[in-house]
Parts: C-alpha cells; structure tokens; sequence
C-alpha cells in the first residue's frame, strides 16, 4: 500500500496577445481563454517514506527555467529533504499553451521575448498543486495496464510515413495505413481507495494539435479535453476532486489529423469551431479507454503495483557525445554535434502546422547545398575541419541554423534583411540589443530520468521522441534492467523536464522530413540518448550509496542583463505591430 495524494491547480495566465508556443507562428496569438490551463500533480510515498512526485502541465513543454525555478521554491518550502531527482515535470504539448517560457532565446521569438509574469504562474500553479498533494496523502492501492484502440477508432496517424518505413524492424505501411503506424497501445496507472478508482494516470503519444494555427485563445486540445471528461465522469460517480493526468509517450511522428490520400483537402475541412470539437472527440476517445480500462470488468486484468520509489536524473549535453559502437550502426567514430536547425524545421509539417512558404524554402535549400560544397571543398581553410565534423554529425540535413554558433549560412545572425519575415525581424532586433551575445538559442545539456514505482520504470526523455526512437529507447533500458527481476516493465514519458527539439531514429533521420530536420544534434541523437539511458539504468540498478553518475552538470547560467533585454516589458504591442507591418 502507498500513501497517494492529487490535486490540480488553474494556471492563472491573462491572454494579452502574446504568441503560443507550438507552431512557431507570429500570427498565433492568444486573444481569449477558451479552457483553464492546469498543474495537475500526484504524490506517491512509498512504505521507506521515498515520495515520488509527478506534475502534469497544459502547456507546450517543460523548459529548465520551470524546472529549475520548481525545484528552488519545492527545495525552500517542503518539510521533508526534497530529492530533485524524483520530480517528474510533464507537458502535454497543447500549442494552445503561453509562450515566452524559457531563458533560451530560440523558441521565444514568436512571443516576443521572455514573458516572466507567465512563467511566475505556471511555477505558482505546480508548487501549490504538488503541496496539495502532499497534504492529501491517504492509503491508496496502485493497479496497472494496458489497453489498445481499436485500428478502428480515428484517434492517431503517423505523419512521417516515409521516413517511419525506413526503419528495419517495423512492417512497411502504405499511405491508406498510417493509423496502423504508431504504438496504439495505452499505458495505465489507476489509483484506487476502497477498491474505487479516484484518478489515474494515462500515457499515450498522439500531438495536441487538434487546434490549428489560426485560432486565438488559451486551450488544453485533445489532452485538456480527455482530463476534462474523465474528471467530470468520476464526480458524477461521487469521487471528491479526482485528478487524472493525459500525458504523452511517444508522439514525435504521431499526429491527431488524418495523413495520408487527400490529407491537406481533409484537413482544411475542420475549421475553427469545428477544431474545437474535434479536439473535444479525440479527447472523448483518449477519456474512454481509460476509464473502461480501469473501471468494471476489464479492470480486472489490471496488476498490482507494489514495491520501493527510487530515482535517477542526469544532465547530459547532448552537444558533444561520442557514440559506444554497439549504437553506431556499424560506423566509427560517429558523434553528436552542436545543435543545427535544417531547412526542413523551417518548412514545418504539411497537416499539422505548415512553416515558411515553399519557394522560400527552396530558395533556403539551394543556398544551404551551396554553403556546405563551399565548406568541405576548401581543405585549407580555417574552418575546413571544423565543417568536415559538423557535416559528419549532421549527415544529410541541409543546415540554415547553427544554433550552437548562432550562425545562419555561416554568417552570425541579426544578417538576413527583417523585411523577410517578422520573425527575422524580432531576431535582428535582439542582436542589436545585445539580448542574445553570451544566451544559448536552445538547450544542449538537458535531464535525462528514470524513476522507479515498484515493477515498473518510466523513462523520462526531454523532447519530442518518434514512435520507433522511444520504442529503442525503452528496449535498451528494459535489456540494461532485466537483471533484476522485481522491475517487470519500462514505459516512456516524453516532454519532461526541458525541452530540445525532436529525437527520429538514424533511419528516420535520411529521409529529413520536418523530425529530422528538428533532431538538433544530428543523425546520432538518438544513439547518444540510448547510450545515455544505458548508463543510469544501470546506476538505477545499484544501491544508492554506491551509484556514481553526474549529479553536477546543469545547463550554463543565462546572463540576467541580456534575458533582461529579451523581457517583454510593455513592449508586446510595438514588436507586434512592427511585425504585421513588415
């Protein structure tokens, strides 16, 4: 039996017209509130008093400013020592969410800038929802499962067919098939008192993309919507405040719109008051698996869960890996990179949000070939080396973004003319301000984790995993932990703790479609991640007193003067209406 407590908190964020993070838009602002954004948390203490804590968040993703700025005010406030490696921060990744989250500059540009009043109101909402919780602890009995959809049910599709095909161990799908292409499984962890389930949590990979981009308010999408409905269900069974949790698994690939003859046509069909519906019914779907997988007779196939909380998290800059042969496909000396944005990031994806128009993009693509012929031609140049590894990392993708050099073609940025694009234009206007100088663009040193509950470990990866990249993930840790006996399945969480792009499988990564145009670190992204994973699994293994691993590493410190000159501060309306006006 272990001490269980949940509650949810309202993130109290005013739309004044900031930019959403998600599609990367200038025009995706939020104007209204359409649903209330929540902190949704759950606190498990086991029979040795080691509590696990689990917060999941209405918002596009987890940054380190979250985090770091939870674990400050958790470590200040709670009575018991706070062990910040058994903290799990969830996203669901609605693109209905703020933006403005993070101290990297990067993803910031839409909104413009970094928005501290809406990162104040997230840490706010998770701190008092996780202190609730803990408040709330009583006798609960955890049961775990699994179900499928139905190939039937139109809840998910794979996006990146081609690229998902070029994978060895998957049955090759065709365009009529890509709702097969996907894990449909659901994974379950129901918390019961009374023999009576009170809330739950779900994980299953599917974008909470419902909402287009040219809609205007605040919105929980398809996973808000599923909490909504199973929250409603299980008062009107006379549960007191349950709480349940929608978060993502694998969902890199997986797309809530249909892909495949006709997708675009189809799409454009659903259109504003429609998405909102049709967020609500892919959240109906999601809701009811879930509950008739934990309620009445299916329940009954559910599993116990019992046993000890443990935990293990390490930064890792993702930036500088050198790959152990056994995940190098056959290659020497492969290794990741500093991060790099292709051409394909900036055309988007063509259902769910596309990205720069397509000549645009062309012209990006011819002059992204030009500059690597120029770069690997020229032995003596000063450089050569440095571009012959970058290259080698990188493999096929046609580079427009150092991020890690903040280069784009080669030239420092704050160079293409701000006519182009408001987004350029909020870029040049930060580099002239000095607000980007010593400010990484993204994350390269990010959290990995795999906390234990008894039988079962949860990985949980930074970023946007592809079906087939979370399934390798989840076979190397389950491969590192089958010795020991007690710990009988390893599930994947993704969108925790912070946020660094995408992560495909090397396969995936040759076709450079927009995941792999977006994997940051190059084609070995995900052999660094599993290489990664390897490690702590292993350090999960041993006792804790003799685990050695890097607890040190954090991401480097953000100049406070430079955020300060990235900080919105009454300035959204002329940054906005400079770039309507370009």
């Amino acid at each position: 039996m272990y001490q269980v407590g949940w509650d949810k908190q309202q993130i109290k964020i005013t739309p004044k017209g900031y930019a959403m993070f998600g599609y990367g838009q200038w025009s995706h602002r939020a104007y209204e509130q359409r649903t209330a954004l929540f902190a949704r948390s759950v606190s498990i203490v086991d029979q040795q008093h080691n509590r696990l804590l689990i917060c999941c968040l209405d918002v596009g993703c987890i940054t380190h400013a979250i985090r770091s700025q939870t674990v400050a005010r958790l470590t200040q406030i709670l009575d018991s020592p706070f062990d910040e490696n058994q903290l799990v921060l969830m996203a669901t990744h609605t693109h209905s969410g703020p933006g403005g989250c993070g101290y990297e500059a990067l993803y910031n540009m839409p909104t413009p800038g970094f928005v501290p009043e809406h990162l104040s109101a997230i840490v706010e909402a998770i701190v008092l929802s996780i202190q609730n919780a803990i408040a709330s602890e009583q006798d609960t009995e955890i049961l775990l499962g699994t179900q499928h959809f139905s190939e039937h049910t139109a809840v998910a599709w794979n996006r990146s067919i081609k690229a998902y095909n070029r994978n060895p161990e998957v049955l090759p799908r065709t365009d009529a098939e890509t709702h097969l292409a996907l894990n449909r499984e659901m994974q379950l962890l129901g918390f019961y008192r009374e023999q009576k389930l009170q809330s739950f949590i779900s994980l299953f990979g599917v974008h909470a993309t419902c909402l287009g981009n040219s809609l205007k308010a605040y919105d929980g999408d398809n996973k808000g919507y599923a909490a909504a409905f199973s929250e409603q269900a299980l008062i009107e069974q006379g549960v007191d405040n349950p709480v349940t949790i929608f978060a993502q698994a694998t969902a890199g690939d997986v797309s809530p719109h249909f892909h495949g003859k006709d997708q675009l046509k189809i799409r454009n069909q659903i259109k504003g008051e429609q998405e909102y519906q049709y967020a609500q019914q892919n959240g109906r779907y999601q809701s009811e698996l879930a509950l008739t997988s934990l309620q009445g007779n299916i329940a009954k196939n559910l599993q116990k869960v019992e046993g000890k909380i443990d935990a293990v998290l390490s930064y890792v800059d993702l930036s500088n890996i050198e790959i152990p042969d056994e995940f190098a496909a056959g290659q020497k000396h492969a290794k990741t990179s500093q991060p790099c944005h292709g051409t394909a990031f900036f055309a988007g994806t063509p259902v769910d949000g596309l990205g720069a128009p397509k000549p645009l993009i062309m012209g990006m693509q011819f002059l992204a070939d030009q500059f690597r012929k120029q770069k690997t031609k020229h032995s003596k140049a000063a450089d050569f080396v440095a571009y012959q590894q970058l290259y080698a990392s990188q493999g096929p993708k046609r580079i427009l973004l150092e991020a890690g050099t903040k280069k784009i073609l080669g030239q420092p940025i704050g160079f293409p003319p701000s006519i182009l694009d408001p987004l350029i234009a909020e870029m040049n206007r930060q580099v002239k301000a000095g607000a980007i100088q010593h400010s990484p663009l993204v994350p390269s040193v990010v959290p990995l984790q795999i906390v234990r509950l008894g039988s079962l470990a949860l990985v949980c990866c930074p970023g946007e995993f592809t079906t087939i990249a979370g399934q390798r993930v989840v076979d190397t840790v389950k491969q590192t932990l089958a010795v020991q006996a007690s710990i009988e399945r390893v599930w994947l969480a993704s969108y925790c703790n912070d946020y660094m792009g995408y992560v495909t499988t090397y396969e995936e990564y040759q076709v450079q479609a927009y995941e792999g145009g977006h994997t940051l670190f190059g084609q070995w992204t995900l052999a660094a991640c599993q290489s990664k994973f390897q490690g702590l699994a292993e350090q999960l293994l041993l006792e804790k007193d003799k685990r050695h691993y890097d607890e040190m590493t954090r991401p480097p410190h953000i100049p406070v003067q430079e955020l300060a000159k990235r900080t919105n501060h009454g300035n959204l309306k002329t940054a906005v209406s400079q770039g309507e006006a370009v």
